[in-house]
């Protein structure tokens, strides 16, 4: 009883390693259909699937001017204190108003879990998924970004 179950385990592994080395032998002679992707060889050619989320960015314009208003609901739908919105108030040269606006968007890329949150609460659409991934660095405090470019303002028409 016992020699019969283990000539039976024996049989099953060597057909499975047939199976397998069957396969490999396959694509050891048909290189062109692998579909592993080489990279970094292939960093030129590469394509990322549409769905990919690499770290958050904030969409600025050819004349330096985003869509954030400040109204920091990206930072209160992120989950983990991700982002942080720091605010000031500008005066309206016309009307003389005190207008919120944003002064500084932090974002802590070591802290993102790329959950697109941030990106499905702004009511703007300032702040979209880039699909970036190479961001080993050294030193960790190169993973706290500051999206908003120096010099940056809101673009007419937003509120």
């Amino acid at each position: 009883m016992f020699l019969k179950q283990y000539i039976k385990d024996v049989w099953g592994a060597m057909k499975s390693l047939a199976t397998g080395m069957k396969r490999t032998g396959y694509y050891f002679t048909h290189h062109k259909e692998i579909i592993t992707e080489q990279y970094p060889d292939n960093r030129d050619t590469l394509v990322l699937p549409e769905r990919f989320k690499g770290e958050v960015v904030m969409i600025h314009d050819e004349n330096n001017e985003h869509a954030c208003t400040g109204c920091t609901a990206c930072e209160l739908a992120c989950p983990n204190a991700t982002i942080k919105i720091i605010t000031k108030f500008d005066v309206d040269a016309e009307t003389g108003k005190k207008k919120k606006a944003i002064d500084t968007f932090v974002y802590h890329l070591e802290l993102c879990t790329m959950c697109n949150l941030c990106v499905e609460a702004c009511p703007t659409g300032a702040i979209k998924m880039a699909q970036t991934f190479e961001h080993s660095v050294f030193d960790r405090s190169k993973l706290t970004k500051t999206l908003n470019q120096p010099g940056s303002k809101i673009r007419e028409g937003v509120e």
